[in-house]
């Protein structure tokens, strides 16, 4: 584990040696399509993210197969890349980190021989446990599947999640239960308590209500720390 006075660094790997297997054991991958890559919000965090080089962390977010292609230059680098195929098609991948957060980011790219054709990237991280210390929560967003939360400080982060506890919206299940808690969590807490794995059954109703509802899978939505709280005086 890293420095434990920095709460939003602590990181816990688990392997299984004989599986091949390497992992984190509490914070949550998010793997992100192209499709999602559109959004305002995902843009200022891909915009903040540093280029680097690969590390042992960016090796836990892909296939052991794919771990040599981390270290390949995209085909509009190099055009001899080993990632290139025919000529200038790629499957590279591409390493970052966020500076806010330290957590590594891995760029997936998919371009398809020639002109004209499909040319994109998708994205794999880990997302924080919670927030940066002294950092308090202000602000929620969500719009293509994607779940943000924005600081005091004006800083956007990707909403703090564990491991198997993932968020979603729009329905009746565990994804709404798991958003509805940590959202109930840091409305309780006026966005103090920003750690994630809130309980399911501490979900407000209101707030549950409204992460179950069609309205919230809709386009992209905000809610301020202040309309969280009304949602509960409600």
């Amino acid at each position: 584990m890293t420095d434990p006075t920095k709460g939003y660094l602590n990181f816990v790997l688990y392997t299984e040696p004989q599986r091949g297997a390497v992992t984190s054991s509490l914070n949550a991958v998010l793997e992100i399509e192209a499709q999602q890559t559109v959004t305002p919000h995902f843009q200022e965090w891909l915009n903040r993210l540093v280029r680097c080089e690969p590390n042992a962390m960016h090796c836990t977010l892909v296939d052991s197969a794919k771990i040599p292609a981390l270290f390949h230059p995209c085909v509009t680098e190099d055009k001899a890349s080993p990632s290139a195929i025919d000529g200038s098609g790629c499957l590279c991948r591409r390493t970052f980190y966020d500076p806010e957060f330290g957590l590594p980011v891995v760029g997936e790219h998919f371009k398809h021989a020639g002109t004209g054709g499909t040319d994109q990237w998708s994205y794999t991280t880990y997302t924080p446990l919670e927030l940066r210390p002294d950092d308090v929560f202000s602000r929620f967003y969500t719009g293509r599947g994607l779940f943000w939360a924005r600081t005091d400080k004006g800083v956007l982060s990707l909403l703090p999640q564990r491991n198997a506890l993932g968020y979603e919206i729009g329905y009746n299940g565990g994804g709404p239960h798991a958003l509805a808690a940590y959202l109930t969590q840091v409305a309780t807490s006026d966005g103090q308590h920003t750690t994630a794995g809130a309980q399911y059954e501490d979900a407000h109703p209101a707030i549950l209500a409204w992460t179950q509802s069609k309205a919230a899978d809709r386009g992209t939505n905000e809610l301020s720390l202040s309309d969280l709280q009304a949602m509960m005086a409600s």
